[in-house]
């Protein structure tokens, strides 16, 4: 894997961070992106002295537009190889839907699904001359759960990111491509006091809560084996088939598993 990548955003925290690990554990040389290059100037050193891999990072907002082929165009004049694009920037908007900015939700939107479906599109063209590929994209369990009152977007949003997982294997699984959609609940992460939605993290029962790294690694299992979904933890599996096939518990459990996972890049 001398020249084979794994691209991950939002690499600087939680979740993403903790596939960076996994990734590189395999072998994979590691690109890391997010938004705070100190922070990934200390992860890239971390990283390439504790697994003897490559490692290199770029800094970038994807809450911008042109973001995605910024960290395309870096990866093609450094004559990196993407085999693993792993789409986990987060994007928090703690205000009622009433409150907030259509800046931000447009924001929101574009960290969550508009960049994953740009970075998407300009790795795939690479991947399919080398008729093989991996894209992981973050979902959430609130991806099935019926609309929330809080972070209105969110699980819509997802639930599009989820038909666009399945998009993408229907097209180029054939290929050599596959796509994962990895749906975690509450992930354990520094994003909730960060975003001001600790609070709402402090009343979600402790058997409820996951670790990041645990998260991870199932993740970079089930995208590695091309499986087409992943839903971290036993207790998670089982609460999306309720939610899946007893309807009557779906109004109860909405508000609870709104919000999904996140990790502040």
């Amino acid at each position: 894997m001398k020249n084979t990548y794994a691209l991950i955003t939002g690499a600087s925290s939680g979740i993403g961070l903790e596939i960076a690990y996994k990734l590189a554990e395999k072998g994979y040389g590691i690109i890391l992106t997010a938004r705070r290059e100190e922070r990934l100037i200390a992860y890239t050193k971390e990283i390439k002295e504790k697994y003897k891999v490559n490692v290199d990072f770029v800094t970038g907002d994807l809450a911008l537009p042109e973001t995605p082929q910024n960290i395309y165009n870096f990866c093609k004049e450094k004559d990196y190889s993407v085999e693993v694009l792993v789409n986990n920037a987060g994007y928090g908007i703690p205000s009622q839907f009433h409150k907030t900015s259509m800046e931000d939700e447009e924001k929101s939107i574009r960290v969550l699904s508009t960049s994953v479906i740009a970075l998407s599109k300009a790795f795939i063209p690479d991947m399919l001359e080398k008729k093989s590929g991996k894209i992981m994209i973050i979902s959430s369990v609130a991806s099935f759960t019926p609309p929330s009152t809080i972070q209105v977007l969110y699980g819509p949003l997802k639930t599009f990111m989820n038909r666009f997982s399945d998009a993408l294997n229907v097209n180029y699984k054939h290929k050599g491509i596959s796509s994962t959609a990895v749906c975690p609940g509450y992930v354990v992460t520094e994003f909730h006091s960060s975003s001001g939605v600790q609070d709402a993290m402090d009343k979600v029962p402790a058997f409820m809560k996951l670790n990041a790294k645990d998260v991870a690694a199932e993740a970079v299992e089930a995208t590695l084996s091309s499986k087409s979904y992943c839903i971290p933890s036993k207790r998670y599996k089982f609460l999306v088939f309720l939610i899946k096939y007893a309807s009557f518990l779906m109004k109860l459990l909405s508000n609870t598993l709104s919000g999904g996972r996140y990790s502040k890049k």
